[in-house]
Formats: C-alpha cells, structure tokens, sequence
C-alpha cells in the first residue's frame, strides 16, 4: 500500500523547502503549485477554456497567458475569478490524481502531495496523512516581507487570507516546527516518516 501524505502550511512557512527533503528522501512529491502552471500552457485544456471565456487579449506574444493581465481582471471581480477557478482547479485535481495513481501502481511506499491550500480547496480526502509546516508568526511576516518585498501590511493581508495556522496545526497528523534550523526540520521529518513506517 502506498502512504498519500498531504504536506502543507501557511504563507512562507518554508514549505518548500520540507517538499525538498522529501525529495532528497526520494519520495516522490507531487506539486500542485507546478501543475497549476502547466495545465494553464498553451494547448492544454484550461488554457483554451481560459481563452474561450477572457479573450486573446490576455495572451503575450508567444501565446500564453499573460499573468498579470489575467490577475488584474479576476482582482477586482469576484464573478471572473470564481470563473477561473472553475476552469483551473479542476484540471489542476484530475492531473494530481493521475500523478497519485501512477505512483501508486508503481507500488511507492510513500507519495506525498504538495498542496498549499490543502484545508482551503476541501482536498483533504485525497490523502491519508497530513504534515503541517509551521513558523510562529512573526517569523512568517519576516520572512514574507523579505522574500516578496512587500510591506507589514500586505504581507499580513496575505497570511490573513489563509486559514490560521494554529488551526491548521489541529488538523494535521504531525507537524514540523520549522522555526530552527533545516536540519532541526529535517530531523523531524525522518521522525515522522519512520512513525508511519516510511523510513
């Protein structure tokens, strides 16, 4: 049987960077972040239901999506963002659950699925196991603010628009503190993955 492990957090809780042990674990990881810019290219699907729906002036002149564009519109309108994310979420879902098959037939004790807004999107009966990624919180301001180069302000709109992490951390299987060091994290993820019989 193969493991599913849900892994997620909040905004610049380090998530990616406990995704990447994963990988150096050589657990596969399945990363909805990265579907989500591939089932957007040009020929997919989405793409042309996105096009069908916003028009051909939302492209660039090598055909694909011009992101900003398309971000300013769906911003300011609430009826063309649910639009959108009618399009793309469910091609997002049906290409993770090919991914999580494929593993699974290729009998991989552990698959783990990378989803940021795993409590958010309701995806939480896709896997079995959930890890939490955690930092207090004014590390995550810190670390927002740095990393996007946004204020106070904007940084907390955006961790305000998530679910809390606390309440994250009640929902989760296991959590990792990733207030320390990436080797304090990583420690406590082989914890974990030898807990559920993974390592």
């Amino acid at each position: 049987m193969t493991l599913v492990i849900g892994l997620t957090g909040s905004i610049a809780s380090g998530k990616s960077t406990v995704s990447t042990m994963f990988k150096e674990l050589h657990i596969p990881v399945i990363d909805a972040d990265k579907i989500s810019r591939e089932v957007v290219e040009p020929g997919e699907f989405a793409y042309q239901e996105i096009v069908k729906e916003f028009g051909e002036t939302i492209l660039l002149e090598d055909q694909s999506i011009d992101r900003k564009k398309l971000g300013s519109i769906i911003f300011t309108d609430e009826g063309k963002r649910k639009k959108l994310n009618g399009i793309v979420h469910p091609a997002i879902r049906k290409r993770m659950l090919e991914e999580k098959e494929a593993y699974t037939k290729a009998l991989e004790k552990c698959v783990v699925m990378d989803i940021p807004l795993l409590f958010e999107s309701k995806l939480t009966h896709f896997v079995e196991k959930i890890v939490v990624v955690y930092v207090d919180e004014n590390t995550q301001l810190e670390r927002l603010m740095s990393r996007d180069g946004s204020s106070e302000k904007e940084a907390l709109q955006r961790i305000r628009s998530q679910i809390p992490v606390r309440e994250k951390i009640e929902l989760a299987d296991a959590v990792i503190n990733n207030n320390g060091t990436k080797e304090d994290s990583f420690g406590q993820l082989k914890d974990i993955l030898r807990k559920w019989n993974v390592l």
